[in-house]
């Protein structure tokens, strides 16, 4: 991101950090894959290996057929339970 994250974001983050792998369901920590590098609010949680994955051959992704907004929903449903 571009600007320091506020104290709300920060939280959020580490929630999303702390979920499984919204791709692979592999245990968290994750990673937080931001769809848009102006706002955390929109990050996915992934393990390393589907975050780089997402960067490269997006194999998994395509298998389990996700794209970043269906992640997204994942990651939401899961911070919602």
């Amino acid at each position: 991101m571009n600007t320091r994250p506020s104290s709300a974001e920060r939280v959020h983050l580490a929630r999303v950090k702390a979920l499984p792998c919204s791709v692979c369901d592999l245990p968290g920590p994750s990673q937080a894959h931001h769809i848009s590098q102006q706002t955390a609010w929109t990050c996915i949680a992934l393990c390393p290996e589907c975050h780089s994955n997402w960067h490269g051959t997006r194999a998994l992704w395509n298998v389990r057929k996700l794209d970043q907004l269906g992640a997204l929903a994942i990651t939401i449903r899961r911070l919602m339970t």
